[in-house]
Parts: C-alpha cells; sequence; structure tokens
C-alpha cells in the first residue's frame, strides 16, 4: 500500500518514561536516539520527523503528564514505514522498549494519511490518537496492524474496509 504521489502516511507515537530521560536507566535510550535518528533521515521513502534544535523531539512535553514523550514522522508508504521500524536496527531499539517505558492502557501510535508535501501537527497527532482511543482503527486514524490506504486508493476501490 503505498502513499501514491498525492499522500504520505504520518505517524504519531508516545510513550511514558520510566525514568527521568537524564537520568541512567535511561542513558542507552538517549545514546541510541542520535544514531537511530539518523538511520530514519537516511531510510528509503522518509520524509520529515519532528524535532527540537537538539535533533529528536525528547524535550517536547505536548501531554499534560511530563513524563509522556512524544515522535511524530511522515513516510512516502506504509512499506517504508514498516522496513524502518522492523528491518532496520530500529527493531533492536524496539524490542528494548520495556526496559525505558511503561505499557500504555491506550493505544500509543496512531498513523494516517496527509497530503504529500504537508506535515502534521502536534494537535493533528493528538486528535488522531484520541480518534483511534476513542473508535478503534479507522481510515482518519490507524495503526500498524489495521490499515487502511490513501484516500485515492479509497476512492478507486469503492466502501472503505479494513486492511492488515
Amino acid at each position: 500500500m503505498g502513499g501514491g504521489p498525492g499522500f504520505h502516511l504520518a505517524q504519531v507515537n508516545v510513550a511514558r518514561l520510566r525514568a527521568p530521560i537524564e537520568s541512567p536507566p535511561m542513558q542507552a535510550f538517549v545514546d541510541g536516539l542520535e544514531p537511530i535518528n539518523a538511520l530514519a533521515d537516511g531510510s528509503v521513502g522518509f520524509v520529515w520527523r519532528l524535532q527540537t534544535d537538539d535533533g529528536d523531539a525528547t524535550a517536547l512535553r505536548v501531554f499534560d503528564d511530563d513524563m509522556l514523550i512524544v515522535n511524530m514522522s511522515v513516510w512516502e508508504s506504509l512499506e517504508a514505514l514498516r522496513a524502518f521500524v522492523f528491518r532496520t536496527e530500529h527493531a533492536d531499539f524496539l524490542r528494548r522498549r520495556s526496559e525505558w517505558f511503561e505499557r500504555l492502557a491506550d493505544a500509543s501510535t496512531a498513523l494516517w494519511w496527509i497530503a504529500a508535501g504537508a506535515a502534521p501537527t502536534i494537535d493533528d497527532a493528538k486528535q488522531r490518537l484520541e480518534l483511534l482511543r476513542a473508535n478503534g482503527p479507522m481510515p482518519e486514524a490507524f495503526t500498524l496492524r489495521a490499515t487502511f490506504p490513501p484516500p485515492e486508493e479509497r476512492a478507486r476501490e469503492g466502501p472503505p474496509g479494513r486492511r492488515g
């Protein structure tokens, strides 16, 4: 499921830190940020990621929880995002997430299609997470397990249906 020329895939994920980001238990995570972000930046299909002048988004606190960090990015296609997440060194980092993050009761990752060339905002990300948490996967907010094609493909295929 490609993004097509008119659409790219936006993603947000949030995580609750087990300890303050500057504390020793978080050191391996912090040490891995720069190489993993560089890997993303150089990945086929990567378009954009949320970052501060420090090169990542860990300093941003966009929720009412100081231990909740956010990551947002845009990819040319679902395949490109999946390849980065599951078939690069990022997968090793992902396997270690329980060392650094608490398990959240609600959905922590949401995906949605945006117009190519657009960048999602923090408010967009919050709205998509809320939609997913309230309604489950739908074309406006979905997951890596329950995906939907971009609007141009849905229009060609007829009535919407869940993809996986």
